[in-house]
């Protein structure tokens, strides 16, 4: 595995971070998985892991993210999509980990309330350094298309393990498998928006009582 290091450098003065970018190259006997990642983007997506419905949800955390995502994937999937998909988690979680750094300046916490239909999801997640995932979603079928719901939970315990980030995710309403799982990312990408963000006010310092996350 390859794991370029983030290009942040926070000036003394305004600590205004340079564009946080990384890069994350994962092999294993059952993938290959490469994810470019720019936190300061303008919701750039470029996405082929062989999972078509994965793809669009990484262009729903791109593009309400406003993060520049390039996600390029071969897998097993003459066996199924599940090594894929959460192969992609795993690394696209190191990129977001290698992107933050030291995470200094940042807000850390994010919420968002997405409606999507008749869905309404709420996400919360704080870039803590603590991985943990409560996951209250509940789909009522076991496909999307090709795309086997119970991965959605799998892609998220990826990245919230290799991102060190606590995530909370609670199903408000919903009837609409699609619905339901599109509602979810968008949330997601807006709280991870909110909480990248550079805080003018922590000028550069780590937001935590502790110093370090």
């Amino acid at each position: 595995m390859q794991i370029s290091k983030p290009l942040v450098d926070y000036s003394p003065i305004n600590a205004t971070p340079s564009p946080r970018i990384a890069s994350v190259h994962r092999t294993t006997g059952e993938t290959d998985v490469k994810v470019t990642i720019n936190l300061d983007g303008t919701g750039i997506c470029q996405a082929a892991t062989g999972i078509p419905f994965l793809d669009h949800m990484l262009h729903q955390i791109a593009s309400h993210g406003l993060i520049d995502l390039d996600v390029q994937a071969q897998g097993d999937w003459e066996i199924d999509d599940h090594h894929t998909n959460e192969d992609v988690g795993i690394t696209l979680g190191q990129a977001f980990s290698q992107a933050l750094g030291d995470r200094k300046g940042i807000v850390r916490f994010g919420n968002f309330l997405a409606p999507l239909d008749e869905a309404l999801i709420q996400v919360a997640l704080d870039f803590s350094g603590r991985p943990h995932i409560s996951y209250g979603l509940q789909i009522p079928t076991q496909r999307v298309g090709t795309y086997d719901t119970q991965l959605v939970r799998e892609f998220f315990v990826a990245v919230v393990n290799h991102s060190q980030m606590t995530l909370h995710i609670r199903q408000l309403d919903g009837v609409n498998s699609h619905h339901i799982i599109e509602a979810t990312f968008k949330a997601f990408a807006r709280a991870t928006r909110m909480a990248v963000e550079i805080d003018p006010r922590r000028a550069g310092t780590i937001p935590s009582s502790k110093g370090v996350l």
